[in-house]
């Protein structure tokens, strides 16, 4: 049975402009895109709101806030999946890259064990019984400064939708923790750690980084094109670092930290991604360059909700004020991040495309949703 829906009369966010329109969905796809105000008969009066596509989310680290609400607090891998996958689409995520750590610590404190093999076969379970709303990719964060990297990356293949490998290196006193304090707030506030505990943190991960860190980081390099997946480096700081990362064929670069490295990025045609926080809060956490430096001077190309899903419209609106350019700033969170990863049947409110999209309005600078739809079904 052919399965139709049309938006009318509202404010169509397409590739380069701003028009006011009609979209038809037929089966799950973009059939219609017509311009001017007119409600046909049948056609829902969007009254003005956007219409817009589905949000494209390439790094959250919401599932893992989910799987353990808490230090310590382990919650049922099922009921976590499916809530996480609930709240990204209320939030106007149709697409997610879900982040999963690979590369354990045995340390005996549970901080940094394995999981994500496990998790990711629930997750493949549960899209498998069509127990899920939005469209879920694998997005493996691959910790170069651990133990057992290499085995857990042996763990998976090109059957298991792993879109993205990204390489991390969290050694203290370099990329995201220059400034080892902030490391020390962060390691002391989330995990209760002493002095003492601190310290042999910072002389652990050195260690690892000095006995496996070239291996692990030209061993994930080598899996990452075993998976058919696209490679991104993390936390770029310098120019030699962006330069590394263009000699492996890197072509996304998560959350650079200085000018200097988003402009080698840009350089070496890698794209550069922000986080969506970074730019709301007005700063990084972690004392790095500020999302809306990049954006004031050209340097930023695609924007992550991070650890706030619901940032992500909310960060896109912002740029596009800022830019005074909303089809640019929506771009940043759907046509921008598609193209990053190679997804051409989705990102943009184009005839053929996948009809994922979002309806929303602007309460003052705020975007508030209307409506989501992945595949032409509602969600949200």
């Amino acid at each position: 049975m052919t399965e139709e829906l049309c938006l009318a009369n509202a404010t169509l966010v397409l590739p380069g402009e701003i028009v006011t329109g009609s979209v038809k969905i037929v089966d799950g796809t973009l059939a219609a895109i017509d311009s001017g105000s007119a409600v046909p008969k049948g056609a829902v009066d969007c009254a003005g709101d956007y219409i817009a596509p589905g949000l494209i989310e390439l790094h959250t680290d919401n599932l893992e806030r989910h799987i353990q609400p808490r230090p310590k607090v382990d919650w049922p891998h099922a009921a976590a999946l499916i809530a996480h996958d609930a709240e990204l689409a209320g939030t106007g995520i149709t697409t997610v890259f879900d982040a999963l750590r690979v590369g354990s610590i045995n340390d005996g404190k549970r901080r940094y064990g394995k999981y994500a093999r496990g998790l990711a076969s629930e997750l493949l379970e549960l899209r498998a019984a069509e127990a899920l709303k939005i469209s879920h990719f694998l997005h493996l964060r691959a910790e170069v400064c651990s133990e057992t990297l290499l085995d857990e990356l042996a763990e998976f293949g090109a059957e298991d939708r792993v879109g993205l490998v990204s390489l991390m290196d969290h050694t203290p006193g370099q990329r995201q923790f220059r400034d080892i304090s902030k490391l020390e707030d962060y390691m002391k506030g989330k995990h209760a750690m002493s002095d003492d505990d601190f310290l042999q943190h910072v002389a652990q991960l050195k260690a690892l980084r000095d006995r496996v860190g070239d291996a692990h980081e030209q061993g994930a390099v080598a899996e990452a094109r075993r998976f058919g997946a696209v490679l991104a480096s993390h936390d770029d700081t310098t120019g030699e670092q962006v330069q590394t990362s263009a000699n492996y064929g890197i072509r996304l670069a998560e959350f650079p930290t200085t000018v200097e490295a988003a402009r080698a990025c840009h350089d070496h045609g890698i794209a550069v991604m922000m986080g969506a926080p970074n730019l709301v809060r007005g700063g990084s956490h972690s004392g790095n360059v500020a999302a809306a430096e990049l954006a004031e001077l050209d340097l930023l190309d695609i924007v992550s909700s991070d650890y706030v899903p619901a940032a992500l419209l909310f960060a896109a609106v912002r740029l596009g004020q800022m830019w005074g350019d909303m089809a640019r700033g929506i771009a940043t969170v759907t046509r921008a991040p598609a193209q990053a990863v190679g997804l051409a049947d989705r990102g943009a409110l184009e005839l053929g495309k996948r009809a994922d999209m979002i309806r929303f309005r602007l309460r003052g600078d705020v975007p508030a949703l209307a409506g989501v739809w992945a595949k032409g079904g509602r969600v949200a």
